[in-house]
């Protein structure tokens, strides 16, 4: 079974020797357990139901990942559903809870340094601290996963100002792309960060309660939900900026396509009256035959000059209209 038993002083391998000699100590421990790729002697619904004697409704829900973010008190436990970053920043991390009196236990899918790493030297630099070691165990993991959003939305605020600049340059197929994905990454925290503060809400309005929590100690977790409610913020901001970018991008291609079919009515327009005009004197009646075809002043005034004439007047009266400036449109 992949997993560490995490003690004051030292850690264990997340077998199920070690996790029933630890049990049995009485001391606090933490029993982390990665789920991601089980093997065949693996039996977490057996662990959680036989040795912790965890609520079969409660367990068959640890073991299922894709849930909501949530927190639900037992008698002697509470189950709590969170989520983080994972370790590549662009997917989110589920993260299910076991808080006791004597243990927490969190089950993952996968490497989630928010977790392993964060929390873990949280956990060391705040160990005098008075605060019941599961109540400031589940500060860390929530208050760590939380802030895991920061960095990855810190970073997704700089790629959509680079993304807008080059938009208005020269926008491209590419970056509506790239622009959809932003939106698929913006909703997916989204997600799972609007339910999450309902969660943690609750928790301070009393709805639903910890082993050991204090009205003294329930301070952290209203810290915890000020930071949700500026991730929430934060990405509802950033999906009206990425809304507002492809609306650019959209704008910036039709504008570019309205200048492509304008220059092109202009030479088909240019080039009209110069068909009409070649086309009528190129007919063979006897007068054209006898006179134009024959005589150069007459080619000269008739045929070569109203072209000419024709043209300098639809310049000027595109010059007029502002079709070939920066004048009025209509």
């Amino acid at each position: 079974m992949k997993g560490i038993i995490r003690q004051v002083g030292q850690d264990a391998d997340a077998t199920r020797e070690n996790i029933e000699k630890t049990l049995a100590g009485g001391e606090f421990f933490w029993l982390d357990l990665d789920l991601h790729d089980p093997g065949p002697d693996d039996d977490v619904e057996g662990l959680l139901t036989g040795t912790f004697h965890f609520h079969p409704l409660a367990v068959a829900s640890a073991v299922k990942f894709g849930l909501r973010p949530r927190i639900d008190d037992f008698d002697d436990f509470t189950q709590v559903i969170t989520f983080g970053m994972a370790g590549d920043g662009k997917e989110v991390a589920e993260i299910h809870c076991f808080i006791t009196e004597k243990f927490v236990i969190t089950l993952h899918e996968g490497r989630c340094p928010a977790l392993l790493a964060v929390v873990l030297q949280r956990v060391r630099d705040h160990r005098n601290t008075q605060i019941p070691p599961q109540v400031g165990l589940l500060y860390l993991i929530l208050d760590s996963l939380i802030d895991s959003f920061f960095p990855v939305l810190s970073e997704l605020d700089d790629d959509i100002d680079n993304l807008e600049s080059a938009i208005l340059k020269n926008p491209t197929e590419e970056q509506l792309g790239t622009l959809f994905d932003m939106k698929r990454r913006v909703l997916a925290i989204r997600k799972v960060v609007a339910p999450q503060r309902d969660m943690i809400e609750s928790l301070n309005g009393g709805m639903v309660s910890i082993p050991g929590l204090t009205d003294t100690d329930s301070v952290y977790f209203r810290s915890v939900y000020e930071h949700t409610i500026r991730i929430t913020d934060m990405v509802d901001s950033y999906r009206d900026l990425i809304s507002g970018a492809m609306d650019t991008h959209l704008s910036m291609v039709s504008n570019r396509l309205n200048v492509i079919m304008k220059q092109l009515a202009l030479v088909a327009t240019f080039f009209l009256p110069l068909g009409f005009l070649t086309g009528f004197f190129g007919q063979n009646f006897a007068w054209l035959t006898g006179h134009l075809q024959t005589s150069l002043p007459y080619f000269l005034f008739l045929g070569i000059g109203s072209e000419l004439v024709a043209v300098i007047l639809l310049l000027m009266m595109f010059r007029r209209r502002g079709w070939l400036g920066s004048g009025p449109t209509a």
